[in-house]
Formats: C-alpha cells, sequence, structure tokens
C-alpha cells in the first residue's frame, strides 16, 4: 500500500491485531485518531504505553492487582469460604457487575487446549490446589465458559478437588453453549450464578 503513508499503514496493521478487530475496522480507528487533536492522541498514545506498569498478580487469587493482594482477597467482608473459579479477569470483571457474588475468585488465566498447546501447567492449576490444602473454603463454583475447552478444564479440575470433600457447583445453563462470560449481560449472570447446581 505504497500510495498511504507507512505511519498510516503500521497503525491500521497494529490495531488489526487487536481481538475483534478487521482491516475495515483498523482503518476506520486509525483515521478516527487522525481526526482528533494531537493531545488526545498523546494522551491515548501514553495510556497505551503505560497500561503494564505496575501490574501484577494478586498472590492468592492471581487477578490483575496493583498490590501483592488485591482488593477483593483484601476485603473482610467478602465470604473466603465460597471461591468461584474463572478463565480470566474479563470473567472475574463480568461476575462482579453482577452484585451477585460475595465470595471471592480464581482466576485461571486460560483453557486446557491441546490444539492451542496449553495444558494444565501454562494453567495456575498448581497454585490453586495449593489455596485449597490451606484455605477454609467449603463450596467452589466452576464458572467457565461452556465449551469444549471448559468442560476438559472442569473435568481436570474435578479430579484434584474431589479428593478434598469440597462442595462443588457450576453455574447455571443461562450461559449458552460455546458462550463467553464476558459477553453476557448482566441479568443472565446473575441468573446463571443463583440457579447454579452441584457437580
Amino acid at each position: 500500500m505504497s500510495f498511504i503513508p507507512k505511519s498510516i499503514e503500521k497503525a491500521i496493521e497494529e490495531f488489526s491485531k487487536l481481538p475483534g478487530i478487521g482491516p475495515k475496522s483498523a482503518e476506520r480507528l486509525t483515521f478516527y485518531l487522525l481526526k482528533k487533536p494531537s493531545e488526545d492522541v498523546e494522551r491515548f498514545g501514553d495510556t497505551i504505553k503505560k497500561l503494564k506498569e505496575g501490574i501484577k498478580y494478586c498472590e492468592i487469587c492471581k487477578n490483575l492487582a496493583t498490590e501483592n493482594i488485591c482488593g477483593i482477597c483484601s476485603n473482610d467482608n467478602r465470604d473466603k469460604s465460597v471461591l468461584c473459579i474463572v478463565e480470566d479477569s474479563l470473567d472475574l470483571i463480568a461476575l462482579e457487575k453482577t452484585g451477585a457474588f460475595k465470595g471471592v475468585y480464581h482466576v485461571l488465566h486460560g483453557l486446557i487446549s491441546p490444539v492451542e498447546g496449553i495444558g494444565p501447567d501454562e494453567l495456575t492449576i498448581a497454585e490453586l490446589v495449593e489455596r485449597l490444602k490451606k484455605s477454609e473454603v467449603k463450596e467452589i463454583i466452576i464458572a467457565l465458559n461452556p465449551s469444549m475447552e471448559g468442560e476438559a478444564t472442569a473435568a481436570y479440575l474435578m479430579k484434584y478437588i474431589k479428593p478434598m470433600d469440597i462442595k462443588i457447583t457450576r453455574i447455571a445453563r443461562g450461559i449458552p453453549i460455546g458462550g463467553d462470560l464476558e459477553y453476557a449481560d448482566s441479568q443472565t449472570l446473575k441468573k446463571a450464578m443463583e440457579g447454579r447446581m452441584e457437580y
């Protein structure tokens, strides 16, 4: 595309690497930024540049945090006896927005997917098992996406959790098969949490 300046071409290329952004959307975003005042574009660029600064994983639940222990794990008003296992931080955010869950979380940072080369060792399963050995958890809610990978990961987790004599439930099937928690509306997630079933 020699008729397009290199900087614009590069911006389109970078935007198109984002999930859900195709070439057309990448072009629209790039040209949208070109129309904005320079200070707006600089602020946007600066925000992106600093995005990962000071971000770490909570030592307990593995959620994104700015401190060693996240705000949920350090909150004494949370019910530490109920633990919800989620795939990633986006799912945690989606569940928190419902206001229906008052327990704590564990973030796996993915699902078992042999096709993508993701095995149990790439997830935070070992940390979860260690955490359960030392905690007062009485119920585990498995809130993974109802996909093949989600089911495979849930089955793998069951091998370790079942012998611990902890009640295991899963969120109700208000979430369609193949759907993502992060895209479900708050009401659907709230109902799914309320209607959870024992494994």
